[in-house]
């Protein structure tokens, strides 16, 4: 009997020891996370750059001396803005001359239409023979065709002159100058060539398996900048090119930027980002993952204890979670506080 009643005891202690372990988990004060698959967006990466919509090479439209160069490779322009003035003096004075005609034609016209109204009046008081009337119509129609020409000969010398003013066509920056002043460029010569940083898009070869995709409706695209997080630049319209290279078997994408700056510049390497599919994934917060050389973990947490579970994991999204391929079952609580879950993880180890 004495014996039975020491081997009640000491089970009643182990019992009791086993309990208060049980409760010191459940007593844990672990903030934890269930798990559940949720829908995702499957995207794909793929290599683009970065060009111009805007680009273009000026060039001369006459053979005349440059005599001035307002702006330099790497300055900003404004539109309108003139880039090179040539030797305008023969330009200059065919264009006095022809606003000396205009207002001499004009002069005439007046005249001419004046003596009309005059012979008119007198015709109507049948002072005046209809042979006299029928000249100073005639008259004053040859005024005005005269005027006419004057104008003509007026805008050509106008169009004359401009061409010895190069002005920019849009703003942007100048990226290459191909003359001196002095010089005497050929008609057809490039002068400068410049571009728009407002007005960009992004260009990527992307695999056929993935154009049938694209072609019935793709979210806006994102780019992403080498060696930085993912940025979300804003896209206007995504344009896909209806023949495939005969070599990579792969179509041409292009994607135009909304108009601003986004720190981009023409011949960029970025990364174009595209969502593809629909696919169930469990996601868990990027600050819950362990990183222990080159493999990653979570720490799980049940009723009763907490352990450490190596995980593959796969993309990150924009709102910091990270998708779990590998490592983990639905249902199951993550630690989101991996430090306190590696400290309990020793106490309990210890016990």
């Amino acid at each position: 009997m004495i014996r039975l009643a020491i081997l009640n005891l000491l089970l009643l202690g182990v019992f009791h020891s086993f309990s208060l372990s049980a409760a010191e988990a459940n007593q844990t004060k672990l903030e934890s996370l269930p798990l559940q698959y949720e829908d995702v967006v499957v995207q794909r990466r793929f290599d683009a750059k970065v060009e111009a919509v805007h680009k273009s090479t000026i060039a001369a439209q006459l053979s005349e001396r440059i005599t001035e160069i307002n702006f330099d490779v790497d300055d900003y322009v404004e539109q309108g803005s003139v880039l090179i003035r040539f030797k305008n003096t023969q330009q200059r004075a065919r264009l006095e001359q022809a606003q000396a005609g205009l207002r001499e034609a004009s002069v005439a016209s007046k005249d001419a239409e004046t003596e009309l109204e005059r012979i008119r009046g007198i015709y109507a008081k049948k002072l005046v023979a209809k042979a006299v009337l029928d000249k100073a119509s005639a008259n004053y129609k040859g005024a005005l065709a005269r005027e006419t020409r004057a104008q003509a000969r007026l805008k050509e010398a106008q169009e004359q002159f401009e061409k010895t003013i190069v002005r920019a066509p849009y703003a942007g920056i100048v990226t290459q100058r191909h003359v001196e002043i002095g010089e005497i460029p050929s008609i057809g010569k490039p002068l400068m060539t410049g571009l728009s940083l407002d007005r960009l898009r992004v260009v990527s070869d992307v695999p056929q398996g993935f154009i049938s995709v694209l072609r019935d409706g793709c979210c806006p695209a994102r780019i992403i900048l080498p060696g930085e997080q993912q940025q979300n630049i804003s896209t206007q319209k995504l344009t896909i090119f209806p023949i495939a290279d005969s070599k990579s078997h792969s179509f041409k994408i292009r994607v135009d930027l909304d108009k601003g700056q986004h720190g981009l510049y023409p011949g960029m390497f970025v990364k174009l980002v595209l969502d593809i599919d629909t696919q169930k994934r469990l996601m868990v917060p990027s600050t819950a993952l362990v990183f222990r050389g080159e493999v990653t973990g979570v720490y799980v947490v049940t009723e009763s204890r907490v352990v450490f579970r190596l995980v593959k994991s796969g993309q990150m999204h924009n709102d910091g979670r990270v998708e779990i391929h590998a490592g983990l079952e639905q249902g199951e609580y993550v630690a989101l506080d991996p430090i306190a879950a590696g400290i309990f993880l020793k106490e309990q180890q210890t016990q």
